[in-house]
Formats: structure tokens, C-alpha cells, sequence
């Protein structure tokens, strides 16, 4: 039996400009990048709205699926890939749509499609994912990085085959999809331009050291991931294709984000790591505590470490719920004053600690006091 399908599909608006009436490509291709209806004058607004509901009920009409090919290039580049039967098969899908009324309302179109025929469709409006702004499509392209990383891996151990459709979308994103399929993809699919055929792409059997490229820069990269200051003079070691710079602050492009969300897990996994500011400290006996730990548990000290260094240097605004870092009662706590989560679930642990010359010092991992 094949294995399920988890296909992602990058959507543009060809669905609406295909075959439109005079004048209306033109008008989409104006308002294109407004993000909801009501920042569209009311003129165009009620003629893109017409042509939207129009298109929607041709769809929802239209059985011939050769018409819907026509019309729609994401739609084109599945029907191929299921052999010209878009019911062959009942597969999980994820629409990606750009952050914007057209972009989503088009996506929606193409989901309502594939749901009559059996398909379990999401619509995935990708923040900041615009074609008209550089510095938010940068955001957009980070986000979908840490998304791939998160959601991909996950139906990929369930036993999914995971596929790339970028055979609709804009450009700059199918480009950038097409780079990432090669790590989280099984195969990437198109419509090759001027041609019915389906041009089939299998990932490549590359790895990306991304453990090692971490361990060069850890200190940087925790910083970043952490949310904490890092100047730009501070990245001046740092390949230019991992960092970008906001503001004079540094923050992780696209590839940097695809390396941290690669390769933390293991590299917190593996040591204690040392504290990401000098307004941390750990204590001499704080090793000792963590004798049997599993690298699991481990991880989740890292990551605490560097949660509690972000609160240490915002001061009292940031102080999550994962963290909890609060002050200690009563006495009797061996010299700490305070504590906050080490990790929550099963044999729940808490980091204790106390303030002595401008610094934290982490003293001991230990159980829970309530």
C-alpha cells in the first residue's frame, strides 16, 4: 500500500487572473499585497469581490478537471500528480497562501476544490508573506523555515511521503520552497513551463552539517533565538547568509533559521551549555545535580537557562509561564531565594537559585517545594 501524502502547495492568484475580463488583471495586480478587503477602496473593492464570488461558483460548478487545470496552476499541478484523477487517492494537504485578502481567498478557492474530492485541506496564511516588502518576506521566509521544522519531521516519522507542489505561487517563493524541499521534502513537483508534463524532483541526498555550522556560532545563535540584543559588530564572523540586520541588531535569516531549528535540539541534547549572559552564572556544585540526567531532560535545562537569561537582562516583563520564575517563601531553602521551571510534565523539576554580586547563580536542580 503507498504511503499517505502530505502535499504542500504554494499558491499564488492565477486562479483569479486566468482567463479574467479586461481590466481586472490590472486590478488585482494593484491591490495584490492589501491585507483584508477594507483596505481596498470600495469601488475596486466590490469588483475584485464579484470576480472572487464569480470564480468561486465556477468552481464549485466546473466537473471537467481539464477547465480547472486551465484555470488554476496549483490545481494543474496536483490533478497531474494524481494521473488526471484528483480522487485517487484521500490525502492531507496545506495550502500556503500569502498574507493578504487575495492570497488567502484564492487559497480557499483551490481547498474548497480538493475537499469535494475527499482531500483533508489546510489553508495556511503565512505571516508577513508579501510580495511588495522585502524585510517582511524575510520574516515570512524564517517562519516557514521554523513551520517545516516543526510540522514536516512530524508526519514524515508517522509514515507520510512528504511533496512540494510549486507549481502555482510566486517565484521568489517557489524558489525558495525548491531549496527547502531538499531537506524536508520527499520529492518537489512542477508543471514544466510550455508542457503538460509533470517535472518531478527527488530530494537530493545532501546533509547539511547544520550541528557543526551551530557549534561554530553557539553563543550568537542562542542569543538570537533567545531574543536577546546581539549588535551587528557581534556577527562579524558570521557567514552573511545565516544573519541579517535589523535596526543594528542582528536576527537570524531564513538559512540561519533553518540551521538553529536543524540543529539545537541535538547540540542542547548533547552538554550544559554555559549561560548567554554575564548576568547568569552557574554554581559549583549545580553540575552535581545533574548526574542521570537523560538528554531529554538536559535539553530542557538549556533551553530554561536561556529563557531565564532573557528574564535576567528584559527584567520583569518577560517571565512566561514555561519559565515561572518567581521568589522563594519561607526559609529553609538552602541559601536559595529563588526558583523557576526546569521542566513540567511527569517528575516535574525546578531550578533553584539566588542574586549575590549583580548575578544569578543557579545553585541546585531539585524538586518542586509545593
Amino acid at each position: 500500500m503507498p504511503k499517505p501524502c502530505l502535499i504542500v502547495s504554494t499558491c499564488g492568484t492565477s486562479l483569479l487572473t486566468n482567463n479574467a475580463d479586461s481590466g481586472l488583471p490590472a486590478l488585482l495586480t494593484r491591490f495584490a499585497n492589501r491585507s483584508k478587503p477594507e483596505d481596498v477602496p470600495t469601488e475596486p473593492r466590490q469588483r475584485i469581490q464579484q470576480h472572487l464570488d464569480a470564480r468561486r461558483e465556477e468552481f464549485t460548478q466546473e466537473t471537467d478537471l481539464q477547465r480547472l487545470m486551465e484555470l488554476s496552476a496549483e490545481l494543474n499541478g496536483l490533478i497531474r500528480f494524481y494521473g488526471g484523477n484528483l480522487s485517487a487517492a484521500r490525502d492531507q494537504h496545506v495550502l500556503l497562501a500569502t498574507d493578504t485578502w487575495l492570497g488567502e481567498s484564492t487559497a480557499r478557492i483551490v481547498a474548497d476544490a480538493l475537499e469535494r474530492h475527499g482531500h483533508l485541506v489546510e489553508v495556511k496564511r503565512v505571516r508577513d508573506l508579501r510580495t511588495d516588502d522585502p524585510a517582511s518576506f524575510r520574516w515570512a521566509m524564517s517562519d516557514l523555515v521554523a513551520w517545516c521544522a516543526e510540522t514536516l519531521k512530524g508526519y514524515r516519522d508517522a509514515g507520510h511521503r512528504v511533496v512540494f507542489n510549486l507549481t502555482g505561487g510566486f517565484k521568489s517563493v517557489q524558489g525558495f520552497m525548491q531549496a527547502l524541499g531538499m531537506i524536508y521534502a520527499d520529492e518537489s513537483v512542477y508543471v514544466f513551463e510550455r508542457t503538460e508534463q509533470l517535472l518531478r524532483l527527488p530530494r537530493l541526498p545532501v546533509q547539511l552539517d547544520s550541528k557543526a555550522i551551530l557549534r561554530r556560532h553557539l553563543a550568537v545563535f542562542r542569543r538570537i533565538a533567545a531574543s536577546l540584543l546581539v549588535r551587528e559588530a557581534e556577527v562579524a564572523g558570521v557567514p552573511e547568509s545565516l544573519v541579517n540586520t535589523l535596526d543594528g541588531q542582528a536576527v537570524f535569516s531564513p538559512w540561519g533559521e533553518l540551521v538553529w531549528q536543524e540543529a539545537y535540539r541535538a547540540v542542547y541534547s548533547a552538554e550544559l551549555l554555559e549561560p548567554i549572559t554575564p548576568k547568569l552564572a552557574l554554581g559549583p556544585r549545580f553540575q552535581q545535580t545533574l548526574d542521570g540526567l537523560t538528554p531529554d531532560r538536559l535539553r530542557h535545562i538549556n533551553e530554561h537557562l536561556d529563557q531565564l537569561a532573557r528574564r535576567l537582562e528584559d527584567g520583569k516583563t518577560y517571565n512566561p509561564r514555561s519559565l515561572d520564575f518567581k521568589p522563594l517563601q519561607g526559609t529553609g531553602h538552602k541559601g536559595s531565594t529563588h526558583e523557576c521551571d526546569a521542566w513540567a510534565d511527569e517528575d516535574a523539576k525546578r531550578l533553584f537559585g539566588h542574586f549575590e554580586g549583580g548575578r544569578y547563580i543557579i545553585d541546585r536542580l531539585d524538586k518542586g517545594l509545593h
